[in-house]
C-alpha cells in the first residue's frame, strides 16, 4: 500500500456516481433479469473507464472502479454466489432492520427521505457457494485496463465484510447467525483473494462495526454489541482474510451513510479497540460527519498501533455543500497531530453511490467537486507538513 511519504495522498470509499445508461441497465437487470450481457459490459467498460479518468484528472491518488457494475455495494453478489435470491420474506425484515434508532426518535424526519435503494434485499434462501467467477473477473479486468490507460498511483477495490452481508442478505436457511457469518467468511474468501491477486489494494466494507448498531443491534447495550457482534464479526473477516497480506488490504467503518440525526451512534472510541484487531492495514473512518468530526481529539487519547495507516474522511459524502479547501486541509493538519503524518491518509467519509437509486444524495457534478477540493486541500496540507519538500 502506497503511504504519504512525500505528501498526504488522497482516495475516497469506493462508489461514485453511475452513468444514466448503466443504472438503466443495472436497474432493469435487478428487478427483471433480463439485460443484453453484451451490452452491459461494453456500458459497464466505458463507465469504469470514464470514473477512473475524472478521479486522476481530480488529483485522487488511490482509485477505484466507483463500484459501476454493482446495484449496491452489497447485493451484487447475488449474482455470484449460489443460495441467494429475491424473497419477499427477506425484503420484509430488511425495512425493520434499516431503521435506526435516531430515525425512532425522529418520526417526523420521515423514513421516505432517505430511499438507501430502488432495489429489495435479497434473502440467504440455501448453503452459500460461490457458483460464478465470471462477474468479478470482469470487474478487475475493466479496472485493470482503465488503470493501464490513465496510470493512477495506486488502485483500490471493495468488497463487503461477512458481518454487514447478514444485514443486507436476509439469513433465511442458516440455524443462527453465526453459523451465516461463518458460511459467509467461506464465500467471501474467493473476492478478497481474487482483488489482491489482480494487484489491488482490498477495501473491506464494514459498516457492521459502526452502522448496525444503530439499526440492526438495536436491542442491545453498547457492551453486548461489542463482545457479542464485533469481536464475531472481526474473527470472521481475519479468518476470511488469512494469508492475504496486511498492507494490500484496507477496512472502512462508517455509521450509515445518509443525512439524518445519526443521536444513537457507538462513539468511535467503543469500537476502534475492536477494529484495530482486523488483519487490514488502514483503517478508513468517518470524520467530517458532524456527529463524528470532533473524534479527531479522542484518538489523541489511545495508542495507536505502530502497523496501522489511518484514512479519516474529511469529505462529507452525504450533502451537497462542497468543502472550502482549506477546511479541509485543518481536517487533515488535526489528524497529523494524531498519528505520524506518513501513516495518514485523506479520504471521503463514505460511498457516493453505495446503491443504486432513483436520486442521488449528492448530484454528479458536486460530487466531482468534493473530490477536487480534497486533492486542493491535502496539496496545502502537504505544504504545511513536509514544507517545500512536498511534491
Amino acid at each position: 500500500m502506497k503511504t504519504s511519504t512525500d505528501r498526504i495522498l488522497t482516495t475516497h470509499t469506493g462508489s461514485l456516481p453511475r452513468p444514466k445508461p448503466l443504472i438503466d441497465l443495472i436497474l432493469a437487470r435487478e428487478k427483471s433479469g433480463t439485460v443484453d450481457d453484451e451490452e452491459f459490459e461494453a456500458e459497464t467498460a466505458v463507465a469504469v473507464g470514464d470514473v477512473v479518468s475524472r478521479q486522476v484528472s481530480c488529483g485522487i491518488d488511490v482509485v477505484s472502479d466507483g463500484e459501476m457494475s454493482k446495484p449496491s455495494y452489497t447485493t451484487y453478489i447475488r449474482h455470484r454466489v449460489e443460495g441467494i435470491a429475491p424473497d419477499p420474506r427477506a425484503a420484509e425484515k430488511g425495512i425493520d432492520i434499516m431503521v435506526g434508532r435516531d430515525l425512532l426518535d425522529h418520526p417526523d424526519f420521515g423514513h421516505s427521505r432517505r430511499s438507501f435503494s430502488a432495489v429489495a434485499f435479497p434473502g440467504c434462501v440455501g448453503a452459500l457457494r460461490y457458483k460464478d467467477r465470471s462477474g468479478l473477473d470482469r470487474d478487475l479486468a475493466h479496472l485493470q485496463a482503465a488503470a493501464r490507460k490513465s496510470q493512477p498511483t495506486e488502485v483500490f477495490m471493495t468488497a463487503p465484510s461477512p458481518g454487514i452481508l447478514t444485514r443486507f442478505i436476509i439469513n433465511l436457511h442458516y440455524p443462527n447467525e453465526e453459523a451465516y457469518v461463518a458460511a459467509l467468511a467461506d464465500v467471501l474468501k474467493t473476492e478478497y483473494r481474487a482483488i489482491v491477486e489482480a494487484g489491488f489494494v482490498l477495501q473491506i466494507d464494514a459498516p457492521d462495526l459502526g452502522s448496525a448498531r444503530n439499526n440492526q443491534y438495536r436491542h442491545l447495550t453498547d457492551d453486548e454489541f461489542r463482545s457479542k457482534i464485533a469481536e464475531r464479526n472481526i474473527a470472521a473477516l481475519n479468518a476470511a482474510t488469512e494469508g492475504l497480506p496486511a498492507d494490500r488490504m484496507r477496512l472502512h467503518i462508517c455509521w450509515g451513510n445518509y443525512e439524518g440525526p445519526h443521536t444513537h451512534d457507538l462513539p468511535l472510541l467503543k469500537i476502534i479497540d475492536i477494529a484495530f484487531k482486523a488483519r487490514p492495514q488502514a483503517i478508513s473512518i468517518e470524520a467530517a460527519n458532524p456527529r463524528h468530526e470532533h473524534e479527531w481529539e479522542d484518538l489523541k487519547t489511545i495508542k495507536i498501533p505502530d502497523d496501522k495507516i489511518l484514512i479519516p474522511g474529511v469529505i462529507d459524502s452525504t450533502t451537497n455543500f462542497v468543502e472550502h479547501p482549506r477546511l479541509v486541509a485543518q481536517r487533515i493538519e488535526r489528524f497529523a497531530d494524531v498519528i505520524d503524518r506518513e501513516r495518514l491518509i485523506a479520504g471521503v467519509d463514505c460511498g457516493f453511490g453505495t446503491a443504486v437509486r432513483a436520486e442521488p444524495m449528492v448530484v454528479d457534478s458536486i460530487v466531482w467537486a468534493k473530490l477536487r477540493a480534497l486533492s486542493d486541500g491535502a496539496a496545502l496540507a502537504s505544504k504545511k507538513l513536509w514544507g517545500a519538500k512536498a511534491a
